[in-house]
């Protein structure tokens, strides 16, 4: 709740000092040229790139290729939780703002978000905490630029594991929201 909280504090305040800045010019201006213009929004990343230039196509956006080249931000689809809890880490917040940038970019794209829990818990528990997970990507994906109707969010609780042993990696390669792209071949 409190890095949401966060998020929302910093992005506020980036627009107000945004709006609160002059138009007005000033004589070393004139001498000197216009001042550099910051076009990257709250996620850090310029409006019609993305976070890096590997994948680019010039119309823009990201072209489909950046979806599998491991250079580009793109390629890394899987976004991991701690232990009981649905709370987007850091890292999960850059590799979201990519995907974000990205959809916002092609708005005919569409992505599942497939929420999982590890082996502990209840089934139910299970299938309700990967709601959870997979509903926090979603929040956050619209906050940040993607549409309504290109997310849909799908839990899988326990079912689906990628890791099968009972220890604490497992169950941490387990807990995780899997960002599928349909109309790419995966």
């Amino acid at each position: 709740m409190r890095t949401w909280l966060k998020v929302l504090m910093l992005v506020g305040s980036a627009a107000l000092l945004s709006a609160c800045g002059s138009t007005g010019g000033t004589k070393d201006e004139a001498a000197s040229g216009p001042a550099p213009v910051d076009d990257r929004g709250a996620s850090g990343y310029a409006a019609e790139g993305g976070a890096e230039t590997a994948g680019i196509a010039g119309g823009g956006g990201f072209d489909a290729q950046a979806l599998n080249d491991p250079a580009s931000a793109l390629s890394q689809r899987t976004i991991y939780f701690e232990y009981d809890s649905a709370e987007v880490s850091a890292e999960g917040r850059e590799i979201l703002a990519a995907h974000a940038a990205y959809l916002a970019a092609n708005p005919g794209v569409t992505l599942v978000l497939e929420g999982h829990g590890d082996e502990r818990g209840s089934r139910e528990y299970n299938i309700a905490l990967g709601e959870r997970r997979a509903m926090a990507v979603r929040t956050l994906m619209l906050f940040l630029g993607a549409l309504e109707d290109q997310l849909q969010t799908v839990s899988y609780g326990e079912e689906k594991p990628v890791a099968l042993g009972h220890d604490e990696e497992s169950w941490r390669l387990n807990r995780r929201v899997e960002l599928i792209y349909p109309e790419v071949q995966q």
